[in-house]
This record gives structure tokens, sequence and C-alpha cells, in this order.
């Protein structure tokens, strides 16, 4: 087993990596902050909106949005799932409104893309938004055809990530053997259920400060259930298949 390469800038995989994803049929990509840099500025986007519905659903101002959107998050896993479970908010209304972004700064990634495709089997995405901000988001970074699924909140029955059900529900709709796939996540805690299940696990961290997340979610986490950790994911799979 490889041990965290402590992600540093412009490092690809460790020497050892290869060997320990050698076995390695089906790869797994979370998307936000997972196949593009914060720099790109998508998910602060998808933030602002959220907290936006929250302070229209509630009548309050944007701090006490804020703050109920977090509290949200932290208890149920998703804001969608406490807005559904404390709300009866319909979901494909939230979803169509917090995913409403402008995608500008969002470039298509060439190097990402040749590296995503020299991987040997299948590539899936897993997601907790939407299947229609999966597509926009990969058709904007030109990876959308390297996909052999996409699977968002929807298809995981409104079940989030880090949840063990999602993870279920989604290795049998594809008939992955988690033995033999690997998950790249941004967020650490998402890692606990596939390191559990048998896959390889690589947490994506940035190259540079993200300001619009918590400090504590942009590091490198030294944890047994982490296998890997980077902040280069596109050099990380060169790494691989080299």
């Amino acid at each position: 087993m490889g041990t965290p390469d402590g992600g540093s800038a412009g490092r690809g995989a460790p020497a050892d990596a290869a060997a320990d994803f050698a076995h390695v049929t089906d790869w797994i990509f979370d998307l936000d902050n997972t196949l593009y840099p914060h720099e790109a500025r998508v998910w602060p986007q998808v933030d602002e909106r959220i907290t936006l519905f929250v302070s229209q659903l509630f009548g309050c101002d944007g701090l006490s949005a804020r703050a109920l959107q977090k509290y949200f998050y932290f208890r149920y896993g998703t804001t969608l799932k406490g807005l559904q479970e404390e709300a009866g908010v319909d979901p494909d209304v939230f979803l169509s409104f917090v995913h409403d972004i402008d995608l500008a700064h969002l470039d298509a990634d060439t190097a990402l893309s040749e590296a995503i495709a020299a991987l040997p089997g299948r590539k899936f995405v897993m997601t907790n938004g939407s299947v229609g901000h999966a597509m926009n988001v990969t058709g904007k970074l030109g990876i959308a055809e390297l996909f052999d699924g996409m699977f968002d909140i929807a298809a995981a029955g409104l079940v989030p990530k880090p949840e063990r059900a999602a993870y279920d529900i989604f290795l049998s709709r594809f008939g992955i053997d988690p033995s033999r796939a690997a998950m790249f996540e941004d967020i650490e805690r998402n890692l606990n259920v596939p390191h559990d299940l048998g896959m390889r696990t690589v947490l994506i961290i940035p190259k540079t400060l993200d300001p619009f997340r918590e400090p504590h979610e942009q590091v490198a986490v030294l944890e047994p259930h982490v296998h890997h950790v980077t902040n280069d994911l596109t050099g990380f799979l060169r790494g691989l298949v080299r």
C-alpha cells in the first residue's frame, strides 16, 4: 500500500503508486474541486446559490442563511438533505437553482483529458450534485465523453456521500468490484467508505489555499483511509500509466 505523497505542487504519483493501482479497472472521480482547480470559481458560485436559496426560502438575511446552510450540511451531509428533512424542499427545484452558474472561467483541459483517457478500464463521475451540472462541467473541461457513467444525487435516491448507501447504489448500478476500483475525492471524509470497501483512495488538495473553503478541508490528511494525497491530479494520473 502506498503512503500519502504530501501533495507537493507539480508532483505526480510517487514511485510506488503505479504498482499500488495496477489492479484497478474502475476509476471513480468526484466532480467539484476534484476535476478542476478552485481558480475556475465553479464551486463558490454553487455555494453562494445555496445560501441564496436558503435565504429566500426562510426569508432570512445572508448571515443567518449561511449559518443555517452549514448546520444542514454538517448534520445531514448535504444542505439539500437537511432542507428535505426539515422543510420538504423539492430536490429538482433546489438542484436547478444552485447549479444555474457561469462557467466562463472553466477552460478545456487537454492534459487532464489525455491523462484520464490513458487509464485502463472504465471511468465514472460520482457527485453529490446533479447530472446536469456534471455534464456542463465535464463538457467545458472537454472530458465528458471519457466517462462510462455519471452518478448524481438523484441516482443515489438523494442519499449523499459519505453515507454507505450512496456508494452501495453506485457500485450496484455499474457492476463495480470495489476491490478493483479507485476513488478520487477532495473531501477526506468521503473516502472512509471507499477505503472500507477495498478501494484505493486519493485525496485531492488545492495547490494554493482556496479562500472559499475551510482551511482544514484543504490539508494533506495522513490517515489510514487516505492512501495517497496530491495537489496535481493530472500529474498523479500520468504517473500511474508511465
